[in-house]
């Protein structure tokens, strides 16, 4: 059964993820401090705590702008091509990492030379990113790394990982990529815009070949920059609810 302090946790984190925040962010650590000292097994720690790599999803422009307000800040990064990867940390200590169909592939990470074994964080820390092959075709970076992943032995020194994205963190996505360079990590470039109308703008220049050059991609993405707002798109029922967006050709 759960306590009083896991349900009420449970639900601020429910309203805070549907746009409507009831307590400060240093309030609510305060209180998951306080259950973790007291529970650290309980379920929701457990299933805050769960590995997942999230689809990306692609669609057309205009969709994933539907609904947005013309201000809205976004990020466009390269849609870079190798294989998509999710690291746990515990303790600062790298614990497992993942494939995207959940393939538990740690050993094979660790050879990874650009992706740091330690990093001075406690708890749980889960970073998403892509294995590639850099000064590749993107055809060929997504195959290279595939092929090491499924090796039985080989040290991958020719590849990088790339991270963009903290799963289980409460910054933006500028900040979060930010912390993440701080960490020893490698980050993507991207372009700021604050007007919905420039994607179209940065989509042609991505598509003349004056973006993003030095990245074996196929495509760019485009991130909502407020983890408000992604949150709001990913818990609420509106019907769009994805706040980033692969496009392609």
């Amino acid at each position: 059964m759960k306590s009083y302090l896991e349900e009420r946790i449970e639900w601020y984190d429910n309203n805070y993820r549907n746009g409507n925040a009831l307590i400060s962010d240093k309030q609510f650590d305060k209180l998951e401090k306080n259950l973790l000292r007291i529970d650290p097994n309980c379920d929701y720690f457990n299933k805050k705590n769960k590995l997942v790599l999230p689809s990306l999803e692609k669609d057309s422009i205009d969709d994933f702008l539907k609904c947005l307000l013309p201000d809205t800040r976004l990020l466009i990064e390269p849609k870079i091509d190798g294989c998509a990867i999710a690291l746990q940390y515990r303790n600062g200590t790298l614990e497992k990492s993942i494939s995207r169909k959940g393939t538990d592939i740690t050993s094979k990470i660790t050879k990874i030379q650009t992706i740091p074994k330690q990093i001075p964080i406690r708890g749980i820390f889960q970073v998403r990113g892509e294995l590639y092959a850099p000064n590749q075709a993107p055809n060929f970076s997504q195959r290279i790394s595939s092929g090491f992943l499924r090796a039985k032995e080989g040290f991958g020194e020719n590849l990088i990982f790339c991270s963009f994205q903290i799963l289980n963190s409460r910054l933006n996505q500028h900040e979060s990529k930010k912390h993440l360079s701080k960490l020893g990590f490698s980050t993507p470039k991207d372009i700021s815009c604050n007007f919905t109308n420039q994607v179209k703008i940065f989509r042609k220049q991505w598509l003349e070949g004056k973006l993003f050059k030095e990245y074996p991609n196929d495509g760019i993405v485009v991130k909502i920059n407020s983890r408000k707002l992604q949150l709001i798109r990913e818990k609420s029922n509106i019907d769009y609810p994805y706040w980033q967006m692969a496009i392609k050709y």
